[in-house]
């Protein structure tokens, strides 16, 4: 049985999206919506809703290309764009992780 997780850790939110700690932080300075809480060490930890909100920023700048800007832009506009797009996105890197798991139980 897996347990469900209510906080994730910068560096587990920065696998899940495969970039650095260090855009996500850059991110958080960029977009208002995106508040960490802090635990009693001062480290970032992100809930669920977190992690939706930079899996849009991420699909806005790193998908379709927009600028930031233009990012800040259609998410104020629109608090769920692409939803559909999102949905379909997860399920491939969901699946593309555990290609990645098969792959690495075979000698090469």
């Amino acid at each position: 049985m897996e347990t469900e997780k209510y906080y994730y850790k910068i560096g587990e939110v920065a696998d899940m999206l495969g970039v650095n700690p260090s855009l996500i932080r850059f991110w958080e300075r960029e977009f208002p919506s995106i508040k960490p809480k802090k635990n009693r060490r001062g480290n970032r930890v992100f809930t669920e809703s977190d992690i939706e909100e930079l899996k849009k920023i991420y699909n806005l700048v790193k998908m379709q290309g927009h600028t930031l800007e233009g990012a800040k832009r259609i998410l104020k506009n629109n608090k769920n764009p692409n939803s559909k797009e999102l949905e379909i996105e997860e399920k491939l890197l969901k699946l593309r992780g555990f290609l990645a798991e098969i792959k690495n139980q075979f000698p090469a």
